[in-house]
């Protein structure tokens, strides 16, 4: 749009400014004086009012972009503020976040309406001023009265760039950050295509002294985590709430990048990898699982071209072979936010199916099995009892002690930190030994944590 509008034109015309300044002298210098020191107050005056407005206006879009925000969390949530009453709640807490949202704007507009009217003032002050100090030099005898009328012109032509570009100037800084914004895009997009792309990974993992602090945060949320896995190792990873088991799957992924320390998968750094040729390559179970718009066979595609051989071999891995089929339209079931309804466990199944997809050897999955019933959960073991034997490495956090026994070995973490890593028996045998020495009561996952 800015290539395409006036905005250009005004920066193109910009510099012949200083042409008719120059032209302005040869007449007499008081006319360059008056008409540099006329394009300095347009000048100062714009700046005056891009500083005090733009603060606010940040103010007034963030607050906006935040009220949307809520008003769709609430939507998403309606049946549950429906059931808990909690609809004025929601509208008051909207509302007041819409309400400060428009009293900004209102402020940014009043103070930009009063710079914007001191501006029109000038704009049309300046023409008379500019007409009465020719006047004067003829009266002076310092020009003739033919040069009045030409200077006035020419301090006009030089004046009306300088006013173009600032009735443009939102646009060219709108620009000048689109740019930058595309140019370190297209840079990133650049040093991922010049990466060698790496043979599929076996699955051998190794995690040395990571820290792990998210944008935003103010301390690490991950700190001191070592740990190697080999290929066709299932690891579980344990802990009490709040102890970093859904931080260490994003990192594993490569969804986080490590603040310290390193995160390999087969040797390469797992952040650093194209996420286009990685994502292929791996399983990924998140804790909150969502689907896109499309079929029960797009979404275990993972939204490539549907092979119906993939999908079912996916589906019967995770043991929803039959459960699908009961769907209204079987693997034509419409899903995501405007489709079939999906219970808790149904997802939890499907996203493990979606993970699965294309025998992937390195698969990660943050509580799997949290809304599972008995069945689903044995078919789950059964799973990774055959990952297993087929040397896929599958790491695993949960809260049930159940799931533990498919492991191989065990991750305890707490507060962020690594207390234990082992092999299972091993790290039970000595939680029960300290639980024993300590007399603590016995409380499943809490007393190795």
């Amino acid at each position: 749009q800015f290539l395409t509008g006036n905005s250009l034109l005004a920066l193109m015309k910009a510099p012949f400014a200083v042409i008719f300044i120059v032209l302005a002298a040869l007449f007499h210098p008081f006319l360059a004086i008056f008409a540099l020191i006329a394009t300095v107050i347009l000048l100062l005056t714009a700046m005056s009012n891009q500083r005090i407005t733009t603060p606010l206006l940040k103010v007034a879009n963030d607050l906006q972009a935040e009220s949307i925000r809520l008003a769709g969390h609430a939507m998403k949530q309606g049946e549950t503020a429906l059931a808990l009453g909690m609809q004025p709640q929601l509208r008051r807490r909207w509302h007041e976040v819409h309400l400060s949202s428009l009293q900004t704007q209102v402020q940014a507009s009043e103070v930009g309406g009063v710079m914007n009217g001191i501006s029109t003032f000038l704009q049309h002050i300046l023409p008379s001023l500019q007409m009465a100090l020719g006047v004067y030099l003829s009266i002076q005898g310092l020009i003739t009265g033919g040069m009045v009328i030409a200077a006035s012109m020419i301090i006009g032509k030089s004046i009306q760039p300088i006013q173009q570009v600032l009735g443009s100037w939102k646009q060219i800084v709108t620009a000048g950050q689109s740019y930058d914004r595309l140019n370190s895009l297209l840079m990133e997009d650049s040093k991922r295509g010049e990466k060698m792309q790496l043979p599929p990974p076996q699955g051998k993992v190794a995690v040395v002294e990571v820290t792990v602090m998210p944008e935003g945060a103010t301390k690490p949320i991950l700190q001191g985590i070592s740990f190697s896995v080999e290929p066709g190792t299932i690891v579980a990873v344990v802990g009490p709430s709040a102890a970093g088991k859904t931080s260490l799957a994003k990192l594993l992924t490569g969804i986080w990048k490590p603040l310290r320390g390193s995160a390999r998968l087969d040797g390469a750094e797992i952040s650093d990898w194209a996420h286009e040729d990685l994502g292929t390559y791996i399983g990924y179970v998140p804790q909150e699982i969502e689907f896109y718009e499309g079929t029960v066979a797009d979404n275990i595609a993972r939204l490539n071209t549907v092979s119906s051989a993939k999908v079912i071999q996916a589906a019967k891995n995770a043991g929803i072979h039959e459960m699908i089929l009961a769907f209204p339209d079987g693997y034509d079931t419409k899903i995501g936010e405007a489709g079939y309804v999906l219970t808790g466990g149904q997802k939890q199944r499907l996203a493990i199916a979606r993970a699965v997809y294309g025998s992937p050897k390195y698969i990660v999955m943050d509580e799997p099995n949290s809304n599972l019933d008995d069945a689903s959960e044995r078919a789950l073991r059964e799973m990774m009892g055959k990952f297993r034997s087929e040397k896929v490495t599958v790491i695993f956090t949960t809260h049930r002690p159940s799931l533990i026994n498919s492991a191989d070995y065990l991750l305890v973490l707490n507060n962020g930190r690594q207390i234990a890593y082992g092999r299972v028996d091993e790290v039970i045998g000595a939680a029960q030994k300290f639980q024993a020495e300590k007399q603590i009561p016995n409380n499943d996952i809490a007393v190795i944590s």
